[in-house]
């Protein structure tokens, strides 16, 4: 249930209907393997994850409202999700803000982002590109326009990025960069945790990058509150209360736990928190950065 009655607005979730017949889900199809997580996505592609499932899976847990973030890659037409989410979005109240794809790097990436913008919802982008893409021309050239249309950037970038990720932030100072996954730590090594943790300080005197704690699962895959309470502290450290947010990246994480489990952990490591604080991590930040 949820103690204290405390608001979770749900930063990173995924919907998919695997029957839809417009989009395509590159990394959870049920005969393929994902490029990181193997196998055991498959398990994910073999139903359907639908707002009615997520309400079921999160209600309980306080969520009042949650952003979509693109699931449906590898779709011909990425505006198309965006379109169904707006759809689902007026039949069941969720999601309130959808960040959809749009290949920054393409000549017409302000035609698909106006066609995006035809949907309230739709707040931001997602780009998964590859190799050294934050530093390319054409990719900054694609990426410049979402100053224009006032949308939020969610960038997945892990520690070796972040020299990358910084440079852009400073060029763009104007575009509020959302740094998924925590900086997406995949090892849980002294070695690797002392090299993530000094690319998140590399960028987290950076005020337009705020720090989106969710996904430890993925890393983690027998995870317990204090074997990810290392990231959540470092990464509340770093950036502040102000600009860390909560989310639970479900489905994916339901691989290795329960709705639940993550809300619990995430109100165990803050426990000692002010009512105040707890607000800004849980609800408030992600309302105001996407405009809820």
């Amino acid at each position: 249930m949820n103690p204290g009655g405390l608001k979770f607005v749900d930063a990173h979730v995924h919907f998919y209907d695997m029957k839809h017949p417009a989009l395509y889900y590159g990394h959870w199809q049920p005969d393929e393997d994902h490029p990181f997580l193997g196998a055991q996505t498959r398990i994910l592609g073999s139903k359907n994850y639908l707002a009615e499932d997520f309400l079921t899976d999160s209600r309980i847990h306080g969520v009042t409202k949650a952003v979509h973030v693109q699931a449906a890659i590898g779709s011909k037409n990425p505006v198309e999700e965006t379109k169904w989410l707006q759809e689902v979005y007026q039949k069941t109240g969720i999601p309130n803000a959808i960040v959809g794809h749009v290949d920054l790097r393409d000549i017409g990436a302000n035609t698909v982002i106006e066609r995006h913008l035809e949907y309230p919802n739709f707040k931001g982008i997602r780009d998964f590109s590859h190799g050294e893409y934050l530093v390319s021309d054409q990719f900054r050239r694609g990426y410049s326009l979402l100053e224009k249309y006032d949308l939020i950037s969610s960038i997945s970038a892990q520690w070796q990025d972040m020299e990358n990720l910084a440079d852009l932030a400073k060029t763009y100072p104007n575009i509020t960069i959302v740094l998924d996954h925590a900086g997406f730590p995949e090892k849980r090594t002294v070695e690797y945790f002392n090299n993530w943790k000094a690319g998140m300080e590399r960028i987290s005197n950076i005020d337009n990058i705020f720090c989106k704690i969710s996904g430890l699962g993925m890393g983690d895959n027998n995870w317990t509150t204090e074997s990810i309470r290392p990231y959540v502290e470092t990464c509340i450290e770093l950036f502040g209360v102000n600009r860390s947010l909560f989310a639970t990246n479900w489905p994916i994480d339901s691989l290795w736990s329960e709705y639940g489990d993550v809300v619990k952990a995430y109100r165990e490591i803050t426990r000692n928190y002010s009512d105040s604080e707890l607000e800004r991590l849980f609800s408030k930040n992600a309302e105001e950065i996407y405009q809820l």
